[in-house]
């Protein structure tokens, strides 16, 4: 027994210590330009999220492309150059930011403003998209960070009996322009708006 178990920790050792030098050898091959630049926009940590009474958040990395499955509302708009990150919490509160890096501040202003554009028809789009859901939104106004950012909320039931809310912001930094989205179950009642704005003014600083 004991000499099985030093051949089972020297196959252990033996095992980590390969891995180690694959590691080590992946690491060396990254050229220096794949190290995130100072000019790169960072996105949100889970814990600048709004605070889940009880759970901490999780992210996953951040993505480049589209999402999949689309944000609603949003989704449709999204170009090919975006990158998205996901967030969640242990019950029924998820996130996700969408970051898009334009060719120009024009560009990015133009789509900021679509992006507006197709949050304040949202509901009326969801309700002609899909009869057996009612939805009503509100506008919760505009932030003071960088070029601006705007937040929106919007609560959709079902004929089945679901209830679900969710927030958006979107708010540009120069030729960038980023989103972010928090829904849970629940009604307007159950929405963090002030949580919410201050984590899209984190979100909008943190860019660059």
């Amino acid at each position: 027994m004991g000499e099985t178990m030093q051949i089972r920790t020297r196959g252990i050792r033996t095992t980590l210590a390969a891995l180690a030098a694959v590691a080590g050898v992946a690491a060396a091959a990254v050229p220096a330009a794949a190290t995130p630049a100072s000019d790169t926009p960072r996105f949100l940590e889970p814990a600048e999220l709004p605070p889940h009474p009880s759970s901490p958040w999780y992210a996953g990395p951040v993505t480049a492309g589209q999402p999949d499955p689309l944000p609603m509302c949003v989704g449709d708009a999204l170009p090919s150059i975006t990158s998205h990150r996901e967030y969640w919490t242990e019950y029924d509160t998820n996130a996700q930011q969408l970051t898009v890096e334009g060719r120009s501040a024009q560009w990015a202003k133009d789509f900021a403003a679509l992006l507006r554009k197709d949050l304040a028809g949202c509901a009326k789009k969801l309700m002609q998209q899909d009869p057996d859901i009612t939805a009503t939104q509100k506008y919760y106004g505009r932030l003071n960070v960088e070029e601006g950012a705007d937040v929106y909320g919007i609560h959709t039931a079902s004929a089945w009996g679901s209830s679900d809310i969710g927030l958006f912001s979107v708010g540009r930094d120069g030729a960038t322009v980023t989103i972010v989205r928090w829904g849970q179950m629940g009604t307007f009642q159950h929405a963090q708006v002030a949580d919410f704005k201050a984590t899209t003014v984190t979100a909008v600083n943190k860019l660059y």
